[in-house]
């Protein structure tokens, strides 16, 4: 037994279905395709949320709401997951720090919001904060750095 002699196990493998050979492969003729209908011409393409002639989900049911394009989102960061950090022996904590412990992604805006207790003082830089976040932080002699 080497490498050149190697096979696959009996009936592990089968023979792909050759469509469109002949009368004679019993596959011929239509191919698998039946007859007429979009389906069975060259070159069709269902179409995304087509639902063969019937009124589509997306058109039956209503409109509504809003989605503002400018909406800006930020990546929650409490002042919980920040004691953690200052607890490593952290005193300035920016993007880096938050990215590296696995916080935010580096490109996210960050928030600090003020779920938590912070006993540690540390210099926090952050793109928005909450008033909660920003008293606690100040309560214990830190500081807060809006971006």
């Amino acid at each position: 037994m080497s490498l050149s002699n190697l096979k696959p196990a009996e009936g592990a493998t089968k023979s792909r279905k050759r469509i469109g050979r002949g009368p004679g492969s019993g596959l011929g003729g239509t191919s698998t395709r039946g007859h007429k209908g979009a389906k069975s011409r060259s070159g069709y393409k269902k179409k995304f949320g087509f639902e063969g002639g019937q009124m589509p989900l997306q058109r039956r049911v209503p409109k509504f709401g809003f989605r503002n394009p400018n909406r800006v989102e930020y990546a929650p960061v409490n002042l919980s997951a920040i004691e953690k950090i200052a607890s490593n022996g952290i005193s300035e904590i920016g993007q880096d720090e938050l990215v590296a412990a696995g916080l935010v992604h580096k490109d996210a805006l960050v928030k600090i919001l003020g779920n938590g207790e912070l006993t540690s003082k540390v210099k926090v830089t952050a793109h928005a904060a909450s008033k909660s976040a920003k008293e606690a932080i100040e309560k214990v002699g830190g500081e807060l750095v809006i971006l």
